[in-house]
């Protein structure tokens, strides 16, 4: 297989290197994480202005229409620099799933402002009992007159409170495990009968809790048909699921670079550690398990999108799974090797072992895809 990457992709991944180098050091980070909101609107302005919140919006709609290989190298740069800002929910997530419902006046709206930057619409799906299960849906629409009532709660949702538009999935009919049944609703965050609370995960990424109690829509918050929305929902979370296994390698290129470089400085006997065989083993693994990661995620960005089902989520899984687990040895190796202050806030070693272990967790852990690729390989 050809895994060389066109000018055009090059171009935008050394074009997003640049702008990370330039504008998000740690000590930039550092500063965005203890504002008050946990990112940045104006570093989010200027990711729009290269053109990355457009990135997977259709052309019509003043988009790039890129794809997954697309979004996979930019995910791997962001991952490089830890950044706090949205794109993973606002600029992959939310465009994969407005693009698969099919609702042309909603995507006639919606798109060209999340394209420009201007508007943030996050997708409000996880639940308390979700944990990677896409189809687990409690939260309730009831008809009401021309219009629906919703109740539910969702929980730790990316960058909730970020947003200037949620995209709620909702059941409007069927029991709570059921695929038939879930509709998406535009719901706007300040709208009577919501609360949301903002806080940050233990990766210092900014989550909220969305509450919904009573809280009146008209037949127009709606998108796309009637209790048939979950085809879309995890179509769009596969996308995404691709696009994170990109950042952990973002991250585990990170963090064996900084690695190495702390051993070549750290001196123990007369003589950086670098030089000491059993840790030049250790950092070898360390590559490895990177390496083998990223070969991984490219399965990941080409499989996300292929008609076949079975294939689709036994790649996807399998890449989870092995992401998970090569992140996890990453991140412990390098902590280790950077002895007690590999856990301080100080290093930014620390901060990307938090948010490795994070990535472990979102859309399911690898103990969940470990079941879901043996049930797709007995299913193909």
């Amino acid at each position: 297989m050809d895994f060389n990457f066109t000018d055009e992709q090059q171009l935008l991944a050394d074009t997003v290197q640049r702008f990370v180098r330039e504008h998000y050091s740690f000590e930039a980070r550092r500063e965005i994480l203890q504002s008050p909101a946990g990112w940045s609107r104006e570093i989010w302005q200027e990711l729009a202005g290269l053109g990355l919140t457009a990135l997977n919006v259709p052309e019509e709609h003043g988009g790039l229409n890129g794809g997954p290989v697309d979004t996979m190298l930019v995910m791997n740069v962001l991952g490089e620099g830890l950044l706090l800002e949205p794109f993973l929910g606002a600029a992959v997530l939310a465009p994969a799933l407005l693009t698969r419902l099919d609702d042309a006046a909603a995507a006639k709206e919606l798109f060209p402002t999340m394209a420009s930057g201007e508007r943030i619409v996050i997708v409000a799906h996880q639940e308390p009992q979700t944990r990677g299960e896409l189809n687990h849906v409690t939260t309730r629409a009831e008809k009401s007159g021309d219009g629906y009532v919703l109740d539910g709660y969702k929980n730790v949702i990316a960058h909730g409170g970020a947003a200037d538009e949620l995209l709620i999935t909702a059941r409007t009919s069927g029991k709570t495990a059921d695929t038939d049944g879930i509709s998406i609703f535009r719901v706007d965050p300040k709208a009577v009968g919501v609360t949301v609370k903002a806080y940050c995960t233990i990766d210092g990424q900014p989550a909220a809790d969305i509450e919904l109690k009573k809280v009146k829509l008209t037949a127009a918050s709606r998108i796309g048909a009637e209790g048939k929305a979950f085809a879309a929902v995890e179509a769009a979370h596969e996308i995404a699921l691709s696009a994170i296994c990109a950042e952990a390698v973002g991250i585990m290129k990170a963090i064996n670079t900084a690695t190495l470089e702390y051993t070549r400085n750290r001196k123990q006997f007369g003589q950086p550690i670098a030089k000491f065989q059993v840790l030049q083993h250790r950092m070898a693994d360390m590559f490895l398990q990177s390496e083998q990661a990223k070969s991984m995620s490219y399965l990941a960005a080409i499989k996300c999108v292929d008609p076949d089902a079975a294939e689709r989520r036994r790649s996807l899984s399998a890449a989870k799974v092995v992401i998970g687990q090569a992140g996890r040895y990453v991140g412990q190796q390098a902590v280790q090797l950077h002895g007690g202050m590999g856990m301080t806030d100080e290093l930014i070693v620390s901060h990307y072992f938090k948010r490795l272990t994070t990535i472990d967790l979102i859309f399911g852990d690898s103990d969940f895809h470990t079941q879901q690729f043996i049930a797709a390989s007995r299913s193909a």
